[in-house]
């Protein structure tokens, strides 16, 4: 059943949402189908990736996608959001292309950086950096520096920054390989994977699959994730296609007809989501996921969105892990009073992620730090 008229509660598009998500059962997939279900996972750290698949994966191991990676297959490039995104390879070629409005804005957002670039030629400076870039992989700081010795008196980091938004660039390996660690050096996707950037990306099916990963979902919840803006066209041609509900608030909300919607009575297992998890940042509204109140208290953090606690299928607290000598802790943050049976199934799925990120520890130990 769907229509105008059939109200979706939060608790609801929580599980929806947690179904598409693979958090209410660990899904079977191999890594690299999973990412392209979940459209990419954020990736400003090299890490969090790694957790965000081992909790959403059954039996996934961190070589698995550090394969990907040396491979080829998978890669570090900013997209969504201008942000660093790990995708597939054939999502960094249809996607990047997609989101060069929301890098074009990025590189015009800051004033001081604008007067750095004035009179500069953006298009001389776009070949400048894709010579140097395609000649090897370098960091913002050696390339800065290259570009620099061409346009004397400017301020290298804002070359290289512009270099940024004007070419498609990949973070190469071994930034993001799990035991291993470098730099943020960059070359150009083309460069790096051997194909041209799509030149028909659609931006339709882009929505559809938003909607296989997120939904249900109303135009706002798209064009956050996305960064993109204006998408209501988009969305109007694929009506015919969706099936369309309102949310509490009276919001018009659209998904795909044979997506699953499991009521709202389905058990949600305790989950960590690593740091900037898209779960918590994919949504205009994000009640579904995560209180208003929670949502300002981790947005103050100096603009980190820390691992997250998701206990009943909803935000619940943070996660950190520390490591003294051989023993290795996991620290839980609750912002609410937990039962003693959340916080039992809590410790049990720590112990796990224990296991899981400091494998060759001595010991492991899961704490709840706070008064909540």
């Amino acid at each position: 059943m769907s229509g105008p008229d059939v109200v979706l509660d939060r608790r609801a598009l929580n599980r929806a949402t947690l179904a598409r998500q693979m958090l209410l059962g660990r899904g079977e997939l191999p890594a690299d189908e999973a990412i392209e279900h979940l459209v990419g996972l954020q990736a400003q750290a090299p890490m969090p990736p790694y957790v965000g698949l081992w909790t959403r994966l059954k039996d996934f191991r961190p070589d698995e996608l550090a394969r990907l990676i040396l491979d080829r297959r998978a890669v570090r490039v900013a997209l969504m959001r201008n942000t660093v995104h790990l995708v597939s390879a054939r999502d960094c070629l249809r996607l990047r292309p997609l989101v060069q409005p929301v890098i074009d804005r990025g590189l015009y957002s800051n004033r001081a950086e604008r007067a750095n670039l004035e009179g500069v030629g953006l298009g001389a400076l776009a070949d400048a950096g894709r010579e140097l870039l395609e000649e090897r992989p370098l960091t913002a700081k050696e390339l800065g520096g290259l570009l620099g010795e061409r346009w004397p008196g400017r301020d290298p980091a804002s070359l290289a920054r512009a270099v940024r938004h004007l070419l498609p660039l990949v973070q190469v390996p071994p930034r993001g390989v799990w035991g291993r660690s470098g730099q943020a050096t960059h070359t150009t996707v083309e460069a790096w994977l051997g194909r041209p950037l799509d030149p028909e990306p659609s931006l339709d099916e882009t929505v559809v699959r938003y909607l296989g990963a997120f939904g249900p979902a109303a135009i706002k919840d798209v064009q956050t994730w996305s960064g993109l803006t204006r998408l209501g066209e988009a969305v109007e041609r694929l009506r015919p296609r969706l099936r369309t509900f309102r949310d509490e608030g009276g919001r018009e909300l659209f998904d795909l007809p044979e997506a699953p919607r499991p009521g709202a009575d389905v058990p949600a297992p305790p989950r960590f989501l690593p740091e900037f998890d898209n779960l918590i940042l994919s949504h205009a509204d994000r009640t579904r996921v995560i209180a208003d109140e929670h949502r300002r208290a981790i947005a103050s953090k100096n603009g980190m969105v820390p691992a997250a606690v998701l206990v009943d299928g909803f935000f619940r607290g943070t996660w950190r892990t520390e490591r003294a000598r051989s023993k290795a802790t996991l620290a839980i943050e609750p912002y609410e009073t937990l039962t003693a049976q959340d916080r039992d199934a809590l410790a049990e799925e720590g112990e796990r992620l224990l296991r899981f990120v400091a494998e060759n520890a001595g010991s492991h130990e899961v704490r709840f730090d706070g008064g909540a």
